[in-house]
């Protein structure tokens, strides 16, 4: 049992994405928190703020690093943030000679943004890989059925007769626009968080610049003049994105509910759902579970834009509101993919002459 339909044991049938919930697991955080560790001590040794032998210590305990996870939690509950729990047991890994050079310079929100930042762009690639097959399966249907006449309808009433290819092109031409924009979204995620206690990094001293550099090339992210640790813009356009997207695949959804409606009959799905009192119906459930994902995100959305307002440099109640949301967002629109793809594939126009 679980609180969450996104794992639940039997609704994750319809909302769970296996894949892009992988990305906020508890061990793809952990990783990327140790591997910019790892990175940290690694550049710092490159300027000569730490010894070289004590960044391969930090290294080397790193890469075997197994951590105790109760411990963490009990972390967790009295810091608000994992990282004091973790780089103390990551200290006595790497023993008592080289452990204070681990964290030099960083603070807790440096190594959880910057997993984060990992991690979303991870779920970035999956979410536009899965995009380019759906544009792609409307491109196939449209030149499949798209001459089929078909019934438009304008305030929910039959308007005039008009190309399949009429209602197909406006499921994918957003998604299509929605493939752009998360070109220019991925910049805004794909940063470096790294400024230490407030965001000075006073710690580094001159070296502040170059160790940032370096930090950012080896974990592939872009560096930036100063960290955003309460600029919360890139991550929440980010949470936009996922609804705009989740959006655009619900609007397809409703309009296949509608037009598989027994007295319409315009679209044939290949298969639908069962009732357990009526068995000749064939319930459009991917098209409903498209409409149900786009109005969660669209919930939740508003959540992200309250978790802007941080207070002046860091925000404890802002920051916690953005780890409760931007997961699920992310999984339901990594399952809205799922789900249309599921959809389309079997998905039919009806002739006029053929309907019932």
């Amino acid at each position: 049992m679980s609180v969450s339909p996104f794992d639940h044991p039997l609704l994750s049938a319809l909302t769970g994405d296996e894949e892009v919930a992988a990305c906020f697991s508890v061990e793809a955080d952990l990783a990327e928190m140790l591997a910019f560790e790892r990175a940290l001590a690694e550049a710092e040794a490159e300027e000569g703020l730490v010894p070289a032998e004590a960044a391969a210590a930090i290294a080397s305990a790193a890469a075997q690093f197994s951590p105790d996870m109760e411990a963490l939690r009990a972390g967790v509950r009295q810091d608000g943030v994992v990282v004091p729990a973790l780089v103390r047991q990551l200290r006595h890994a790497v023993g008592p000679r080289h452990g204070e050079f681990v964290h030099f310079g960083a603070t807790s929100q440096d190594v959880i943004d910057t997993s984060l930042a990992l991690r979303l762009g991870r779920v970035s690639t999956i979410l536009s890989r899965r995009l380019e097959r759906l544009i792609a399966a409307l491109d196939a249907l449209n030149a499949r059925d798209g001459e089929i006449e078909t019934m438009a309808h304008t305030r929910m009433q039959a308007a005039i007769p008009v190309p399949a290819s009429r209602k197909i092109r406006s499921w994918r031409d957003p998604l299509h626009r929605d493939r752009q924009r998360l070109a220019r979204v991925e910049e805004e995620i794909g940063v470096l968080t790294f400024g230490g206690a407030a965001g000075t990094l006073e710690k580094l001293g001159d070296a502040a610049g170059p160790v940032t550099h370096r930090l950012a090339q080896a974990l592939g992210l872009h560096a930036l003049p100063r960290p955003r640790h309460s600029e919360r813009d890139g991550v929440t356009a980010f949470a936009s994105w996922l609804s705009l997207t989740t959006g655009s695949l619900g609007k397809m959804g409703q309009d296949i509910a509608l037009a598989a409606q027994s007295e319409v009959g315009e679209v044939k799905l290949a298969s639908g759902g069962g009732s357990s009192a009526m068995p000749h119906k064939v319930n459009p459930v991917g098209a409903e579970t498209l409409i149900a994902l786009a109005r969660f995100n669209a919930t939740l959305v508003s959540g992200m834009h309250q978790s802007l307002v941080h207070e002046n440099e860091r925000s404890g109640a802002a920051w916690t509101l953005e780890w409760m949301v931007l997961p699920q967002m992310a999984v339901a629109a990594g399952a809205a993919m799922l789900t249309a793809e599921r959809l389309l594939d079997g998905l039919s126009f009806n002739a006029r002459g053929a309907r019932a």
